[in-house]
């Protein structure tokens, strides 16, 4: 309803000292999430929905942004483009959300993000890692809240360059993340270390059942590693049946994201040792005083610790709330323009969101899976940072990439 139309009824009916405060006028900020809450890949996305919720409520609490209060409406995609995208055009169409929020499945993010572009309206991208979200399918309306590929593949080929592998096999879901997330890391690993050779490779349906045929031709084949690019809803399928046939003990091998909490809780002592990875956080490093305050928070709140997908959500909320203050009132592009370049801190540290893709630019940690006394799920040890300026791509690389 426009401001001269509230006036004039508030006038008509006599009430105008009631509904015709700026408290009446000003709605909520409203934010639409999309993302997959339904089987595996909910041990990722429950911690992003729930450290945003955790700020939010928090902000609120202290009176809204610039007067105004967040309130947000969370949808399942169950992990299907088709219905995720449905449930964004819902939100933007008749809910009239303000930010788009999600998803871990990459190419219903670039879905949602192509639909973003078109009505104008931010997307924030929690989970998904295709590298093509900011890059050669980023735009003005999108922002990257974690890692992409890119920055993840750069993180695991620096890692596997230094340890004296040199045959490898490569395998992985067969859609975007996967084929993404093996890209970046073979070939950053081939200009890192020349003398690297890739056997061959093995690609799955997602939400493959049976990995052990697989498991077998890797083995046969006698590689020196692998390097695994699963997606959120077969990581911890996978990780079992490495278990379960003992590949870990016969093949070092490679996984990002194999080494966070949402991944190794759900399988407890039964989670293969010895697996590399990488990730964006952990809730007991770094030792900082602003990650134990986070952890405390989260906890208190929730009753577990934080995996990384807290940290996606919480520097979401971070990032829109600082935005919305710096661009003084509720606009879009104002917004936009306020957010990039724009610096925040956080339980990593000090986080950036470049100007010209709006990626995050993220820390990296890689470690190695191992068992630890007293604990019911394995943990990250031997941890190494690589800076969120040495896994970034070059911005010449992205103008490049969106120029093809």
């Amino acid at each position: 309803m426009k401001r001269k139309s509230l006036i004039a009824i508030c006038l008509a009916v006599g009430m105008a000292g009631l509904l015709c405060s700026p408290a009446a006028w000003a709605r909520s900020i409203k934010v639409g999430i999309v993302d997959c809450y339904s089987g595996p890949p909910s041990t990722y996305t429950n911690d992003v929905r729930d450290a945003f919720k955790l700020v939010v409520d928090q902000v609120n609490a202290a009176g809204g942004v610039l007067g105004r209060k967040i309130e947000f409406f969370a949808r399942d995609s169950k992990f299907k483009v088709d219905l995720g995208l449905a449930e964004a055009k819902e939100l933007i169409m008749r809910k009239d959300v303000d930010i788009m929020m999600g998803t871990i499945n990459s190419a219903l993010a670039l879905a949602i993000s192509n639909l973003c572009k078109k009505e104008k309206v931010p997307f924030f991208v929690t989970f998904a890692k295709s590298a093509k979200i900011t890059g050669a399918k980023g735009h003005r309306y999108v922002f990257s809240m974690n890692e992409n590929t890119a920055m993840a593949g750069k993180a695991g080929a620096e890692g596997l360059a230094k340890r004296p592998y040199v045959k490898y096999w490569i395998a992985g879901d067969d859609y975007e993340y996967g084929h993404a997330i093996a890209g970046g890391v073979w070939s950053n690993l081939k200009t890192i270390k020349p003398g690297v050779k890739l056997l061959g490779q093995s690609w799955w349906k997602v939400g493959e059942p049976d990995f052990t045929p697989y498991i077998t031709a890797i083995l046969s084949a006698k590689p020196d590693a692998v390097i695994v690019a699963t997606g959120g809803r077969d990581c911890v399928p996978f990780l079992k049946a490495a278990q379960a046939t003992g590949f870990n003990r016969r093949v070092p091998f490679y996984m990002h994201t194999a080494t966070e909490l949402a991944t190794l809780k759900p399988l407890g002592l039964q989670a293969p040792e010895g697996v590399i990875g990488t990730s964006n956080y952990y809730y007991y490093y770094p030792q900082t005083a602003a990650n134990k305050a986070f952890v405390k928070s989260f906890k208190a709140a929730y009753g577990r610790n934080p995996a990384v997908g807290a940290l996606y959500g919480y520097v979401a909320a971070k990032f829109m709330i600082r935005g919305f203050n710096k661009a003084g009132k509720i606009d879009t592009e104002k917004f936009i323009d306020a957010l990039e370049g724009m610096r925040i801190d956080s339980p990593v540290g000090p986080l950036t969101l470049r100007a010209f893709d709006h990626q995050v630019m993220y820390p990296m940690f890689m470690g190695v899976t191992h068992k630890v006394p007293g604990m019911k799920y394995l943990m990250a040890a031997d941890i190494v940072t690589l800076p969120g300026k040495d896994v970034m791509p070059a911005v010449a690389e992205i103008k490049k990439a969106r120029a093809r």
